[in-house]
């Protein structure tokens, strides 16, 4: 208060309108201000009245700039009022407060005290108030600096990944403001610049003066601030490279390739780095910059030491592995956009480790007799024609991915090439062929595994360093460092398309039969018999002759292929697939009756769970009292419940027909 140099009001506001130009005296400082109008003024909070300090408050601050109100200091770097705080000069802050109060209620202008809460700063290690007020810094005229900057982006020459992000970058450029650079910290590089002691000069130099440039004095001190840690960070590029110095390092890496960097420091770092390697080298720092988003709490929070909900990284890495950690964060996640940490996702993605390290050892094992040969073309299978088709096409797509900087679909799709594709299929279909009694089948085999293995840790590297290294270690053949490998290169003469085509269609029907099997609680132990329809000569002969996927996969004891069917199986669950309508007789395989007593038994539990989860919904107190994230939950719950229920009914139905 003892600051004040004006009254603000809003401009519409009818109650003060009148009083803008006028003065009122402050009291205590009987000082004359002026009441003037600003639209920062909220007229519905406290009396729609606000006074301002310019010299101890940041907004208070602008406006006076905008006004010219006069910037009067009363406070000193220790929390004592100073020689313009009139008759409280030399109070400590606390006890000038208090004296303030009294002497205003002394006079009969307080009107009432009221605890109000407020957002002043505190110190973070000692919770001590953080006092606001003007000093005397060094700040560096951005203009001139910005404009460059600015046209480079516009230019091309520097590309934001993903390119929304470019408006972000010049939006700040273009409304930049002169960059207070001095910083009253202990440690950092000190402001480069000196006071002579004798005639007072102020030298601002590149090295280190030893004599004052006007008067010759070597009375010099160097200025005690350290500069912006930001402004600091900006030199990094071309700093580290040896300059100003013409280094082999500085023409071999600067300018780089590419930035990445998370999406809420684009104005601190990238922005400085960027004026600053034009401004000292004439050269831009880099040429793409990929943006990547923050790692948030389960709930979308930031993770902060005032709510408590940070994750320490090491933890999660002594727990569940450093690769986990990298993979858990990647895996989904889009270009630019925030990520919650979720416990659940990372202990998927140790069991994606662990698939991959079972895999290894499974091929591993089999490969102790392995010699590397040529395999002709007449010697693979379907299966095999597929695996191969599929690796090139998931080499093309990640690389094709990680180059457009989508590293969240790139791990997506290793994954699920890897696990579904790889694990879950080919090695199941191998393990027949590896103990077939042919040695040449079993060579076949074991090259493709050995092939596919290496090649899909090349594409994973990058993702999961330590696993993909260790288990390389151990292939045949190859004793460097994956680090040093060549990346997965697409190869057409691999790619079939009819292979890939036709083992969609078989796999969809092992999915079928696996699908009636789960649906109607078949255990996994009964063979079952089979019988295909399938009108298309094609169709039949693919099925004919790949049968042996499906019996192996789905548990099937016999496969009868027909052509047409005058009469639809009796007691017979069916599935409709691309190539073939498949029936599967239930006669000795289940028993009817039980099975739909189980049945009507989930449906009631399913029913009770939809009603449960709709009363809670229904129930306004739940509603008004529970946190979003509880109400939807229990949406969540009522539609898993009503899905259930209708595939139960559903499957119900089928039985009550046959």
């Amino acid at each position: 208060m003892l600051g004040d140099t004006g009254v603000a009001v809003h401009p519409e506001d009818e109650r003060y309108r009148h009083l803008i130009g006028k003065n009122v005296v402050l009291p205590l400082m009987n000082r004359v201000i002026p009441i003037f109008a600003d639209s920062y003024v909220d007229k519905e909070f406290g009396t729609g009245a606000v006074k301002v300090t310019p010299a101890h408050d940041p907004n208070d601050f602008e406006m006076g700039l905008r006004h010219g109100l006069a910037q009067i200091v009363v406070m000193d770097n220790y929390g004592n009022m100073n020689e313009n705080a009139g008759a409280y000069q030399g109070l400590e802050r606390y006890e000038c407060r208090k004296q303030v109060v009294a002497d205003l209620t002394a006079q009969g202008l307080l009107l009432k005290v009221e605890d109000h809460r407020h957002a002043v700063g505190h110190c973070q290690r000692c919770d001590t108030v953080i006092e606001p007020l003007v000093s005397r810094q060094w700040f560096v005229k951005m203009k001139p600096l910005a404009e460059p900057a600015i046209q480079k982006v516009l230019d091309g020459e520097i590309r934001f990944i993903p390119e929304r992000f470019t408006k972000i970058y010049i939006n700040w450029m273009e409304n930049i403001r002169d960059w207070c650079i001095s910083r009253q910290l202990w440690w950092g590089h000190r402001i480069p610049v000196w006071y002579c002691q004798d005639c007072g000069e102020v030298i601002c130099s590149k090295e280190d003066p030893e004599r004052c440039t006007k008067c010759e004095s070597a009375q010099l001190r160097q200025d005690e601030d350290v500069l912006d840690t930001w402004f600091s960070s900006a030199l990094w590029p071309f700093s580290t490279m040896g300059w100003p110095d013409d280094s082999a390092d500085m023409r071999h890496f600067y300018p780089t390739s590419v930035l990445v960097t998370g999406r809420d420091i684009i104005f601190f770092w990238v922005a400085r780095m960027i004026f600053s390697g034009i401004e000292h080298t004439g050269k831009v720092p880099f040429y793409e910059v990929n943006i990547h988003g923050l790692i948030l709490d389960a709930l979308g929070r930031k993770m902060s030491k005032s709510l408590d909900n940070g994750i320490d990284p090491i933890e999660v890495i002594e727990k569940y592995g450093a690769d986990t950690l990298r993979f858990s964060l990647i895996t989904g996640v889009t270009p630019g956009n925030d990520v919650r940490f979720h416990w659940d996702k990372v202990e998927n993605t140790r069991n994606f480790a662990n698939k991959i390290w079972n895999a290894s050892r499974f091929v591993l094992m089999n490969l102790y007799d392995y010699e590397a040969t040529v395999i002709r073309d007449d010697e693979l299978l379907l299966v095999d024609r597929w695996m191969l088709s599929r690796l090139n096409q998931t080499a093309e797509e990640v690389t094709r991915l990680m180059e457009k900087y989508d590293l969240g679909e790139a791990a997506k799709t290793l994954y699920e090439f890897i696990w579904d594709e790889f694990c879950d299929w080919y090695i199941e279909l191998a393990k027949p062929r590896l103990n077939s009694g042919s040695p040449r089948q079993r060579l076949v085999v074991q090259n493709l595994l050995n092939e596919v293995l290496t090649t899909a840790l090349r594409l994973l590297h990058p993702f999961m360093p330590f696993i993909t290294e260790e288990i390389y270690q151990f292939l045949p053949g190859h004793s460097k460092t994956i680090m040093l490998d060549d990346w997965p290169q697409k190869d057409d003469r691999q790619i079939d398309l009819t292979a890939v085509e036709s083992m969609r269609k078989i796999m969809q029907a092992i999915r079928s039969l696996r699908n009636i099997r789960a649906e109607f609680n078949i255990p996994p132990g009964t063979s079952l018999n089979v019988i295909a329809l399938a009108g298309e000569p094609g169709h039949r002969q693919l099925l004919s002759e790949n049968q042996s996927y499906l019996m192996q996969m789905a548990n099937i004891r016999e496969i009868e292929i027909v052509e047409n069917l005058t009469v639809k199986p009796q007691k017979a669950l069916s599935a409709l697939t691309v190539i073939a309508e498949i029936y599967v007789p239930l006669e000795g395989v289940i028993d009817l009756e039980k099975e739909m007593a189980r049945l009507h038994k989930e449906l009631k539990g399913a029913q009770g769970e939809l009603e449960k989860a709709e009363a809670k919904l229904k129930n306004e107190t739940f509603l008004a009292r529970a946190p979003q994230e509880v109400i939807e939950k229990e949406k969540a719950k009522a539609e898993e419940a009503r899905i259930k229920k209708e595939g139960i009914i559903q499957r119900l139905q089928i039985l009550k027909e046959k």
